[in-house]
């Protein structure tokens, strides 16, 4: 995604189909689902997701947190995977290499 490092983390994690949808209609509230933006670097993200949700100690906290409160593993994988992206876009628009006192 050449476009990292020069959006927001939203408009990141929109491009990358990460960001939930509403599917409100009037007083009706619908579920939030991800879709939209570049199936391929979706399927990676949540690939990484998994893999970061375990062994990252700052998303692995991150992650724990979320299955304490009762989330679904999707929905727990899912908001690793925007993290990721949040993330990594805020390290190339600051230029900046990943440590591991980045949180």
């Amino acid at each position: 995604m050449p476009e990292l490092g020069q959006l927001s983390g939203e408009q990141a994690a929109a491009l990358t189909g990460l960001a939930p949808i509403a599917h409100d209609s009037g007083a009706m509230r619908g579920k939030r689902a991800i879709g939209g933006g570049r199936r391929q670097v979706r399927h990676v993200m949540f690939h990484a997701a998994l893999v970061a949700s375990h062994h990252n100690p700052h998303l692995k906290i991150f992650a724990d947190r979320l299955r304490d409160a009762g989330k679904p593993h999707k929905v727990i994988i899912t908001a690793v995977a925007r993290k990721l992206v949040t993330i990594a876009n805020a390290l190339l628009k600051s230029r900046q290499n990943w440590s591991a006192q980045t949180p």
